[in-house]
């Protein structure tokens, strides 16, 4: 009698496991048709949050220029 219910036990437990992998697999479903979909999403989210902005080179040369003439300056009137 006591073998029968580990028995039954055990079903128990391997048909929640089950059920719990199948919960875990729709939850990890992906919300994309294709990897080509997922590509563009995340270029446009990164555009959103400015990570393609173009470079700007000029205003580290001005910031340059500004402290080399701060500099020249400094050296002028000491």
């Amino acid at each position: 009698m006591h073998r029968s219910r580990t028995l039954a036990r055990v079903e128990a437990d391997l048909a929640a496991l089950r059920a719990s992998a199948d919960r875990a697999g729709v939850a990890l479903a992906c919300l994309f048709a294709s990897s080509d979909e997922y590509e563009a999403d995340l270029i446009r989210e990164r555009r959103a949050s400015g990570a393609f902005r173009p470079r700007r080179r000029w205003q580290h040369y001005l910031r340059l220029g500004a402290l080399t003439g701060a500099f020249a300056l400094a050296f002028l009137l000491a």
